[in-house]
């Protein structure tokens, strides 16, 4: 199995342009939620976790009405 090469920053951007800002923000949200969801680990912070976990569901809601493109550069 290869593994995979970087794609270059010009092309990571013109990728990135192409893609509705509401998906951007779920991809940037779930990022968020995901580190912070490591750091509440305690029952301390059992509250803030429940809300965090919130955070996730909702981004990948909005990422599972996204098609994903099948296959890649062969």
């Amino acid at each position: 199995m290869t593994t995979p090469t970087p794609i270059p920053d010009a092309v990571a951007d013109f990728k990135a342009v192409r893609v509705p800002q509401h998906v951007r923000d779920a991809v940037l949200a779930r990022a968020r939620a995901e580190r912070v969801f490591r750091l509440c680990r305690t029952a301390f912070t059992y509250e803030a976790r429940e809300y965090v976990i919130a955070e996730l569901v909702r981004a990948d809601k909005t990422l599972a009405t996204i098609p994903q493109r099948l296959g890649g550069a062969a």
